[in-house]
């Protein structure tokens, strides 16, 4: 019987420059937005992003979503990234948090999420963000915004900068819609929260890196907001 991990790379492979669409898994790319350096990762079978957010001034940096792989991101982590202290999960879906004790004990991080969604994921959340709420990274600034529905209590973060706005919003916003929902009530809140505390307070230049797959940006969505009501959950 074939090994169905054989095939998974041993290392992460970076790319230096930003495209917002990733090769495969176990590829990244980085790229630097006035004081910040991003780095967009795809992990695991299901595409999943993993995220870093880094002050070099200060030589800080917030991982987001340890979702799978971790000896491949564990070692990326200490090789580019030593200062590396916390870790948000954006949301309770397993897929985001399948390597989050391995990296968590191996680096020492700070875990972070928020308290409607941290009892479901499988690491004791250390520190709990509410939308409205602040992360700092070195002289970086994160806004916590609250995106209830595709969970009970997801969040994504806003980080602005002279040289442009990026949301990463989790899996509450992908390219041609917002994330999976249950119910009706539920698709309605989503709906609720992303038209008044995303496309009603962020520009279309914005960039949107969410949970799995390819970026976005909120010009590129907006106009689809009504579609998107019609259709429903």
């Amino acid at each position: 019987m074939s090994n169905p991990t054989a095939s998974v790379p041993d290392r992460v492979t970076l790319t230096e420059g930003y495209s917002g669409r990733l090769t495969g898994r176990l590829t990244g790319e980085r790229w630097t937005v006035g004081p910040a350096r991003l780095t967009k990762i795809s992990v695991g079978e299901m595409d999943n992003n993993v995220y870093v957010i880094e002050s070099p001034a200060a030589g800080e940096a917030l991982l987001v979503d340890a979702a799978n792989d971790a000896p491949q991101l564990v070692q990326h982590l200490r090789d580019r990234v030593p200062g590396v202290k916390e870790v948000l999960t954006t949301h309770l879906h397993a897929d985001h948090w399948i390597g989050l004790a391995e990296t968590v004990t191996a680096l020492g991080l700070t875990t972070i999420a928020s308290p409607g969604d941290a009892e479901s994921i499988d690491v004791p959340t250390d520190r709990f963000v509410s939308h409205g709420d602040e992360i700092t990274v070195g002289d970086l600034r994160l806004e916590v915004v609250g995106l209830r529905g595709h969970t009970p209590d997801g969040v994504g973060l806003i980080l602005r900068t002279e040289e442009g706005t990026h949301l990463f919003p989790g899996d509450s916003l992908f390219p041609g819609g917002p994330g999976k929902t249950r119910s009706p009530g539920e698709f309605a809140t989503l709906m609720d929260d992303l038209e008044s505390r995303v496309f009603a307070v962020l520009d279309d230049d914005v960039k949107v890196h969410p949970g799995h797959g390819d970026d976005t940006t909120i010009g590129e969505e907006r106009p689809k907001l009504g579609e998107w009501r019609a259709r429903g959950w």
